[in-house]
């Protein structure tokens, strides 16, 4: 199991078009891909998922990748997560 947080930088929080790109880049790793926040958590391979977490400004997600690319899935979205959100 591999595990980052991140600090939600963008103005307009977590939104449609981030979350999914974001979506549409944890799918292409043959991992579960996770995301929490406040003890709620969400399939990062699901755009309507993510955006159920309602993150804003300030909120800081956990990434959880576990499974046989965990590694590979951590590494290309913690890169993304800094673009995206």
């Amino acid at each position: 199991m591999r595990q980052f947080t991140y600090t939600v930088s963008d103005p307009n929080g977590i939104h449609a078009r981030t979350a999914g790109l974001f979506s549409e880049e944890a799918v292409k790793f043959h991992c579960a891909v996770e995301l929490a926040l406040d003890g709620r958590k969400a399939n990062a391979k699901r755009l309507l998922d993510i955006m159920s977490l309602h993150a804003k400004t300030g909120d800081t997600l956990t990434v959880t990748c576990e499974g046989p690319e965990e590694a590979q899935a951590a590494a290309a979205l913690e890169a993304d997560i800094h673009r995206y959100f």
